[in-house]
């Protein structure tokens, strides 16, 4: 997280001790007001983060069981994108999913994006668990303030039938791919690796 503080140097401070410490007070109140929303984003950042693949999980695992691992790839396709509009209309924060790697052309992260994925990835390398790997800040650009979070998405299980590694793939999974994914990136993963991140943001 990133809070920016006042900052004064004492040079600049009032040198009458009542202006300077009601000065002083007002600094330390600000900061912790901003500490404070700050928390509140983080609190909900991660809620609202976490409340999509549930449920996106769910709807694979069905469809799995019911025409495959190359069906799943349709809903993927269709019914994620709606999952997410549908969860950013309820909450009000913009959601979507990210990856290095991208499957889906609207993937692509932006550079804040990239930055956070890039560090997930060094982090993870390090010993971090990537299930637990977060960034959330303020973010202030073109005069626009807003709250940025993103979680990463480690591969599991159901994952490795269509991000797998390449000569693992079933050929109705690559044929689908190759037919809804020209120029899919998102093959070769592991159990455990980070697959990408939802990110998520709100104006403040």
């Amino acid at each position: 997280m990133l809070v920016q503080p006042l900052r004064l140097t004492a040079e600049r401070l009032p040198k009458e001790p009542c202006m300077r410490n009601c000065l002083l007070l007002i600094i330390l109140l600000t900061s912790l007001n901003a500490f404070a929303d700050d928390a509140v984003n983080l609190t909900e950042a991660r809620k609202v983060a976490s409340s999509v693949p549930p449920k996106l999980l769910q709807v694979l695992t069905d469809e799995i069981a019911k025409g495959g691992p190359e069906s799943a790839i349709a809903v993927c396709n269709e019914k994620a994108p709606l999952m997410a509009k549908a969860a950013s209309e309820q909450t009000g924060w913009a959601i979507r999913r990210v990856s290095l790697r991208p499957r889906n052309p609207k993937a692509v992260p932006d550079a804040w994006e990239r930055a956070a994925l890039e560090e997930f990835d060094r982090r993870a390398a390090a010993g971090e668990s990537p299930a637990t790997l977060e960034k959330g800040e303020i973010i202030n650009e073109s005069n626009r303030k807003e709250f940025r979070y993103m979680k990463a998405l480690p591969v599991q299980q159901i994952c490795v039938a269509c991000h797998g590694a390449q000569d693992q793939l079933d050929p109705k999974v690559k044929l689908k791919l190759h037919t809804l994914y020209p120029a899919d990136q998102g093959v070769g993963y592991a159990i455990g690796q980070i697959r990408g991140a939802m990110t998520i943001r709100k104006a403040m």
